[in-house]
């Protein structure tokens, strides 16, 4: 058997997340037409059964990370902090390149990523295959960007394993568009495959799982055969309902706000069945509540809408994929809070991570036992 890590770049609305659900076959990060739309590093979980003559078995842990595009605060050096993270474990990476959008690239010009200031105080080294130390000082200042592509470029230079270019968006493309563009891209770097895809319509989905097979080590599961991601429902909740205020606002409102799971109450299992008959048991019912933290007060004028029409909007929509995704009805109580400039406050984005709100729910339950058993 084979399995391995497989990190997925590309700049903001290269289709990353579009293509990892594609592949998945479940819908593991949001996707909106508006860039910076994923935040975090997701895993999503695929297992390809063995085909006689072609390849063994094989687990892919695909890692969706966030667009690579220009800082501008600590949220998106965060976000570029996560790009930085993957590359440490991977066996392979895709390079996602729009093939529907023109692409900046400076031949002569092949920046290197522990220049840019790409990564906060915390970071010490960013360089591609290097090992990100918490707590040392940085050492380069930041650096004008030529290009997010170039940027992008600049990031798998170095690296030790197979890196595949993955075209996107192929059916908005005519073909002979094509060729010209996998000729120049193919310039900048000595790609392991070159692979055209659209996740739209399933085309060349196939040929990449294959190619990644092959270029996987020998290894076991990384995850359980009917895992299919790493993120916890909590997690997987806020985003859904971070998605639909994507949707439903415009202007500088979706980049500014951030949304915080308060309750969970997962549902009951469900009743059993009942007699020829009767009327069907309803669902369960799941409780949740959440805060929604923006800015400024004119932000949350426009998320709270006019006698609350907006919020109500955002909820229905929300709601309607939270069922979808749990198997429960869900009541959901939605708020807003002013929380000014925490894009640029270190412990609130921090706080952001699932994975410290996973350490954070931890600890909360055994110091409430402790108290519990004390009584």
């Amino acid at each position: 058997m084979k399995s391995g890590f497989v990190a997925i770049l590309g700049r903001p609305n290269a289709g990353k997340s579009t293509l990892m659900n594609a592949l998945i076959g479940e819908k593991v990060a949001i996707v909106t037409p508006k860039p910076q739309t994923t935040r975090n590093r997701i895993a999503g979980v695929v297992e390809v059964p063995a085909r006689k003559r072609l390849h063994p078995a094989a687990q892919i842990v695909f890692v969706d990370t966030p667009g690579v595009h220009k800082p501008s605060s600590h949220l998106d050096r965060r976000m570029l902090q996560e790009v930085h993270e993957a590359l440490e474990t991977r066996d392979v990476v895709l390079v996602l390149v729009d093939a529907s959008r023109r692409v900046q690239l400076d031949a002569t010009a092949a920046p290197d990523p522990a220049t840019e200031g790409a990564i906060d105080s915390q970071v010490s080294d960013t360089r591609p295959g290097t090992r990100v130390e918490s707590g040392a000082p940085q050492r380069q200042k930041a650096a004008a960007w030529a290009s997010e592509e170039e940027f992008l470029f600049g990031l798998i230079r170095g690296l030790d394993c197979p890196v595949f270019l993955v075209l996107t968006k192929i059916d908005l493309v005519a073909k002979d568009k094509l060729l010209p563009m996998i000729e120049r891209l193919t310039h900048q770097y000595n790609f392991a495959e070159v692979i055209p895809v659209s996740a739209r319509k399933r085309d060349g989905l196939d040929v990449l799982v294959r190619k990644i097979v092959e270029a996987l080590p020998t290894g076991e599961r990384y995850y359980p055969k009917d895992q299919y991601t790493d993120q916890p429902q909590r997690f997987m909740v806020a985003e859904l309902i971070r998605e639909r205020i994507l949707i439903e606002t415009g202007e500088e409102v979706p980049y500014a706000s951030a949304v915080v799971i308060e309750q969970y109450e997962e549902a009951e299992p469900l009743a059993p069945a009942r007699k020829k008959g009767q009327a069907p048991a309803r669902l369960p019912l799941t409780r949740i509540a959440a805060a929604i933290y923006c800015e400024r007060d004119g932000q949350k004028a426009i998320l709270i809408g006019k006698g609350g029409a907006k919020l109500k909007e955002i909820g229905t929509g929300a709601r309607k994929q939270i069922e979808s995704l749990l198997g429960t009805r869900v009541y959901l109580e939605l708020h807003v809070i002013v929380e000014p400039g925490w894009r640029e406050s270190r412990s609130f984005v921090q706080s952001l991570d699932w994975r410290n709100q996973l350490e954070e729910l931890a600890e909360k339950q055994v110091t409430e036992k402790d108290l519990s058993e004390e009584e």
